[in-house]
C-alpha cells in the first residue's frame, strides 16, 4: 500500500463518469446523482488504499462497491491517476481496447 496525497481523474475517467450518470439518470430520475457519489467515495477511497488493488491490463482496478463499474488508475509519484471508470458489463476486449489507449 503506497500513501498518496492527491487524486487526478483523466479528462477520460471524468467523461466515463457523467456517461455512468446519463445512463442510470434514463433508467431513473435520480440515480445518475447516486451513481457520482458512491463512485467519487470509491474514488476517495484510493488516499488510504491505493496499490493494493489487483493489475489488469497494466493498471490498477478497483471495483466499485455499489455499481458494476471498475475504476482504473495508476500511481506517479504520490498521485493516484484515474485514467478510466468503466462499465464491467462491457466486453472484456472493449475494455482492453479503451485502456490501451490510455496514455
Amino acid at each position: 500500500m503506497r500513501k498518496i496525497h492527491s487524486i487526478y481523474l483523466l479528462h477520460e475517467a471524468r467523461e466515463d463518469l457523467e456517461n455512468g450518470r446519463i445512463f442510470y439518470d434514463e433508467r431513473e430520475l435520480g440515480i445518475g446523482d447516486y451513481f457520482i457519489d458512491c463512485l467519487l467515495s470509491d474514488i476517495s477511497s484510493l488516499k488510504i488504499h491505493s496499490g493494493t488493488h489487483p493489475k489488469h491490463d497494466d493498471y490498477f482496478r478497483m471495483l466499485s462497491k455499489r455499481f458494476p463499474f471498475a475504476i482504473y488508475y495508476d500511481i506517479e509519484s504520490d498521485t493516484a491517476r484515474i485514467v478510466a471508470v468503466l462499465d464491467m458489463r462491457m466486453n472484456p476486449n472493449t475494455i482492453s481496447g479503451i485502456l490501451q489507449t490510455q496514455e
